[in-house]
């Protein structure tokens, strides 16, 4: 049972960021430091709007937050409401597994960064994404 009212709710969900996180912009503003151009941000025309897209390397980025993602390394499930978090969070990790399939058939390239990889060692994304982009 959840404490909040739907409304409430409702209102504390809706200032959860869906984009320009605080995670994605560390990367962004580290691979353009480093000299890594030529993406879109969100691009909404791309299945699953990825967090960066790479279109002349046909390649999208992602950047998975641990919670809402369901992390195999840290992820710890909510206590409070449990039907609820896990059919949603369960719903996020299928519709991830989808847009991959549906990104393959296209033909693009898929990379997902887990939130904690990208904290902990910014580099080796970084490496790991210019690794991506060198192949064709």
């Amino acid at each position: 049972m959840d404490i909040l009212t739907k409304k409430q709710r409702s209102y504390c969900m809706s200032k959860v960021k869906g984009k320009n996180t605080k995670i994605e912009t560390i990367f962004r503003k580290y691979i353009w430091e480093k000299g890594v151009k030529g993406y879109r941000v969100n691009n909404r025309k791309i299945t699953g709007k990825p967090d960066l897209f790479f279109g002349q390397q046909k390649l999208a980025v992602f950047i998975d937050g641990c919670f809402w993602h369901k992390c195999p390394e840290c992820f710890s499930p909510p206590t409070g409401n449990f039907g609820f978090w896990d059919e949603k969070l369960t719903g996020n990790v299928n519709r991830d597994k989808e847009v991959n399939k549906l990104l393959k058939g296209k033909d693009i390239r898929v990379i997902r960064f887990w939130e904690h990889e990208v904290e902990k060692n910014l580099d080796k994304c970084y490496k790991r994404l210019v690794k991506e982009l060198k192949v064709k």
